[in-house]
């Protein structure tokens, strides 16, 4: 190799050192969450924020941004600097809400954002309040045949909750009446009091609840059935009696879109370091989650093919934008 092309090798190596090494000012890392405390992105954002703080040497701080179907929340991003200081953390349901919302969304979904990292994904179980005269999925069921649209369930608006009700009343034939709430916690709260008779939520958010009696857990979505030491199996779905109903919840990081490429590969390396860690595993498991790991890329590609399936989905049950 002539001196010429290994000083440029050497230049090119430091170079890309550099880059991986993108520095961050002094100033707060934000992570916006659009939905109350409490939930399962509230959860994993404040698992990852301590972390997430110690490599990058600076405050993270979780900023809770409820309403609007996430809207809000996507906004104060799209409205920040694209320093990678501040950073939205949806679920996939981030590209459903547009299938969902009448009203034209302020911006695109998928390209006016950056995809940073993956965090993890979950099923979804079906818990109903404990008065609730139905022991498993079967006799859930046939008590919403016998009192249609008497059945309330609660969750976050322009979510893929809110899909799951829709979808479950296409696969068993019910007519369940979905409530918007502006997050989870509240959704689960009205369920427990009796306000509203069921929710279909994440694990992370319900768990304690469903070990404490408080909540009924009848089944839950993906090939796994559930298994706690404190509680009863949950079977799933399918071993339930409801083949077909398949909605899986992820959840990522994105940045505003624009933000240059050094940082968005600085905040991937970090997050994936800290998400493959046996302590962060044995955290998320705990709440019935699953580390889920990608490159920006491959979590942009996933968003788009999600986009494309929920937006068949919704069109085949013939749900309508509210």
């Amino acid at each position: 190799m002539s001196i010429r092309r290994f000083v440029l090798a050497v230049l090119f190596a430091l170079g890309a050192g550099a880059s991986l090494a993108q520095p961050f000012s002094g100033k707060p890392i934000r992570i916006i969450i659009p939905f109350t405390a409490g939930g399962t992105n509230d959860i994993l954002a404040r698992t990852l924020g301590p972390k997430l703080s110690e490599a990058l040497g600076q405050p993270v701080i979780v900023d809770n941004r409820p309403g609007g179907n996430t809207v809000i929340a996507s906004q104060a991003l799209l409205a920040s600097d694209k320093d990678g200081h501040t950073l939205l953390l949806p679920g996939n349901s981030h590209v459903v809400v547009p299938h969902l919302t009448k009203t034209p969304l302020p911006f695109d979904s998928i390209r006016d954002f950056q995809p940073v990292a993956t965090l993890a994904r979950t099923g979804l179980f079906l818990v109903v309040t404990p008065s609730l005269p139905a022991a498993d999925l079967k006799e859930f069921i046939a008590l919403a045949k016998a009192k249609p649209g008497a059945l309330n369930s609660a969750a976050p608006g322009g979510s893929i909750n809110q899909l799951a009700t829709e979808m479950f009343n296409s696969l068993a034939g019910v007519k369940l009446v979905h409530i918007p709430y502006k997050g989870s916690a509240p959704a689960v709260a009205d369920v427990m009091a009796g306000q509203a008779q069921l929710s279909f939520q994440t694990p992370a958010t319900v768990l304690g609840n469903v070990k404490g009696g408080k909540l009924r857990a009848l089944a839950i979505s993906g090939e796994t059935a559930f298994a706690d030491p404190n509680v009863r199996t949950v079977p799933t779905f399918a071993q339930a009696g409801l083949p077909g109903f398949d909605v899986e919840l992820w959840f990522g990081l994105l940045a505003p879109g624009g933000t240059p490429r050094a940082i968005v590969d600085r905040l991937n390396a970090e997050v994936n370091k800290i998400i493959q860690s046996s302590d962060f595993k044995e955290r998320v498991a705990a709440q019935g989650l699953e580390v889920f790991v990608s490159t920006p890329e491959q979590y942009g590609a996933a968003l788009r093919v999600e986009s494309e399936k929920f937006g068949r989905i919704i069109k085949a049950a013939n749900i309508e934008p509210q």
